[in-house]
């Protein structure tokens, strides 16, 4: 398949909802995308021999379906677009998550990639500069909600710089040290402060865009098979303890 070719919204539907339910299931089967993607068997089936043309998943009738390589890194791409505008709406817009989903999976098919990093990186940024932060975002929400909060600038900013005090002397009297993103509690975020060796999960991470200065979240753990799920840049990883342990970050939750 060629490297530029397009693909129409409704085929890269199909290539995330196989994504997913293989995740989930570990196995997709055409019943299965019918029913996520609430269409019928006949649909489900042109579209598959479609995209088994051009070389994205193996199909058979009657047999699971799988993604190519190719398949699969398209589909991580366009999970990605999802991801990524969702979390924009939901955490910095504050729009109710509902939606969020819809608004997102009507849109994931037309931006940029220039567009997406540019928003990851707003995020990013809004999450742990000083001068963002929760609080910053409730004063928005007071704001969206017809609040007249003018009267109330100057107290925000003394209580801002109130708190960069606070953290600036926090940092000096105890310096934290770094955690190998292995030891870290699904649930906590922190930035990557080091990727060690130049082995595959560093190329790997390096592909994806994800380098010092990016922001991890744990989603969870598989203990019995010693694997760490985490988010970043709107990827979902499975990554092995061994090469977590290669990846120090700054926790700040």
């Amino acid at each position: 398949m060629a490297a530029k070719e397009r693909l129409s919204s409704s085929m890269e539907d199909y290539l995330e909802a196989i994504l997913h339910i293989s995740a989930e299931k570990q196995a997709a089967r055409a019943k299965d995308i019918a029913k996520r993607l609430k269409v019928n068997n006949s649909s489900v089936t042109s579209a598959l021999r479609l995209l088994s043309e051009k070389g994205l998943v193996n199909y058979a009738p009657y047999d699971i379906i799988t993604l190519t390589a190719q398949g699969k890194k398209r589909a991580e791409e366009i999970a990605r677009r999802h991801e990524t505008l969702k979390d924009f709406f939901v955490k910095i817009l504050l729009i109710d998550e509902t939606e969020a989903e819809k608004a997102s999976c009507k849109m994931e098919h037309v931006i940029s990639n220039k567009i997406l990093d540019r928003l990851i990186s707003f995020v990013e940024f809004v999450e742990i500069c000083p001068r963002g932060g929760k609080e910053w975002l409730r004063g928005f929400r007071r704001h969206c909600e017809g609040d007249d909060i003018s009267a109330s600038c100057e107290d925000s900013i003394s209580l801002c710089l109130e708190d960069l005090r606070k953290k600036a002397q926090a940092f000096k009297n105890s310096q934290q040290e770094a955690v190998l993103l292995k030891e870290m509690d699904a649930g906590q975020r922190g930035k990557i402060l080091q990727i060690k060796g130049h082995g595959e999960i560093n190329k790997r991470l390096s592909a994806m865009g994800v380098s010092s200065g990016s922001i991890v979240e744990v989603e969870g753990r598989a203990l019995q098979e010693e694997r760490i799920e985490i988010k970043v840049r709107g990827y979902h990883l499975s990554l092995r303890n061994e090469d977590a342990a290669k990846i120090s970050v700054e926790p700040y939750n």
